[in-house]
């Protein structure tokens, strides 16, 4: 293990560069440009870039004073080499789609400061990919949690949760061996300007808690185009999102992993719903229904990967969905139901089918259960 670089005396005077200046990372490069920190924008959508340039960007949110235009400084992802000017790059968040880690770690190693580090703030599990580049002593993780940015129109991202931490914690910030230091402090008083953050021990358990809650709904909202919350009005599907979460949770339990809430649901509940304990699904289908009609954050908000797929983009199945199947194969598991979904997104991917509620069969969970 490489030692913890020296932190930075005066953190607003650190170089910082968003690799991917979508959804989430203009939304945080945003408010942190605002609060005087010297922040990049780095990306590859050519019109996305020149809106900013233009116009500025243009967050919007639940609320009026939520409409704000910042002006961070941007590179297209030609014009990295530009960053050698301005000098060492302490901080590279990676805040692009987890098949894109690798050669955006790649490109961006030549241009970090001795003490420079990169911290994933992606979906899925990516630290070790950015760890095989640049060291595990540079590497860090930080889980954005239900922060439900969307970048709509090229310049433009609108977030659809309420912004501050009374209720939920959005940014949880870790060292891969779960200490305390003060470079995560930093980095967590940092991302405190853009909403509630704190510093976890816990980097590995959160990160499969993430994805086990990733794995129960953004397949779903790929291959059926149902938004997040309409996904549990639908009985046989919402029986199917307990299956593959309760697969991913076992899986993660049999790594080692200590796991964390996922969503409203404890991973014992997941696990015996997904068993088949009565009471455990009852109780299950009393929160997620319960969530699905209230009407409240993000009832129309579409997960990731259902935007992506309405955007013609690739999906990330095979870096969620298909990381849990390929862990549990590992451990000697199999993930029957997380497989057969991996298969038919790739489909919708392919324009073999439309994103369609019957791409679902109401017999899909009780099939797999009986092969099984």
């Amino acid at each position: 293990m490489q030692q913890e670089p020296h932190p930075h005396q005066d953190p607003t005077s650190a170089r910082i560069v968003m690799l991917g200046g979508g959804a989430v990372g203009g939304y945080v490069g945003g408010y942190l440009s605002d609060a005087g920190y010297d922040v990049t924008l780095v990306d590859f959508w050519h019109d996305h870039i020149e809106a900013i340039r233009k116009n500025g960007l243009q967050l919007t949110g639940l609320t009026a004073e939520e409409a704000q235009v910042f002006h961070p400084k941007t590179l297209h992802m030609h014009e990295i080499a530009k960053l050698r000017r301005a000098g060492p790059v302490d901080i590279a968040f990676v805040s692009m789609k987890s098949y894109d880690t690798a050669w955006a770690t790649t490109m961006i190693k030549p241009y970090l400061a001795p003490g420079g580090y990169v911290v994933s703030l992606q979906n899925c599990i990516n630290e070790e990919t950015i760890a095989d580049i640049v060291g595990w002593g540079k590497t860090i993780g930080c889980i954005a949690s239900r922060i439900s940015v969307e970048l709509f129109e090229p310049g433009k991202i609108r977030r659809q949760a309420p912004k501050g931490a009374a209720e939920h914690t959005v940014f949880r910030v870790g060292e891969v061996h779960g200490r305390e230091t003060e470079r995560v402090r930093q980095l967590a008083r940092m991302l405190g300007i853009v909403d509630g953050t704190r510093i976890t021990s816990n980097l590995w358990g959160e990160r499969w808690s993430k994805l086990c809650h990733n794995a129960m709904r953004n397949g779903i909202a790929a291959a059926t185009g149902l938004a997040g919350r309409e996904i549990d009005q639908h009985d046989h599907i919402r029986e199917l999102t307990l299956q593959l979460g309760g697969e991913a949770v076992a899986i993660g339990q049999a790594l080692g992993f200590e796991l964390e809430k996922i969503g409203k649901l404890t991973p014992e509940l997941i696990l015996k719903a997904a068993g088949g304990e009565a009471s455990a699904l009852a109780k299950a289908n009393e929160i997620l229904v319960g969530e699905s009609g209230d009407g409240g954050r993000g009832a129309l908000q579409r997960p990731s990967m259902g935007q992506d797929m309405v955007k013609g983009r690739r999906t990330e199945i095979e870096e969620i969905n298909g990381f849990i199947v390929r862990k549990g194969e590992a451990v000697g598991m199999a993930a029957p139901n997380n497989a057969r979904l991996v298969d038919l997104v790739l489909r919708v991917e392919r324009g073999e089918l439309k994103p369609d509620p019957a791409n679902i069969p109401t017999a899909w969970a009780s099939q797999i259960k009986a092969a099984a």
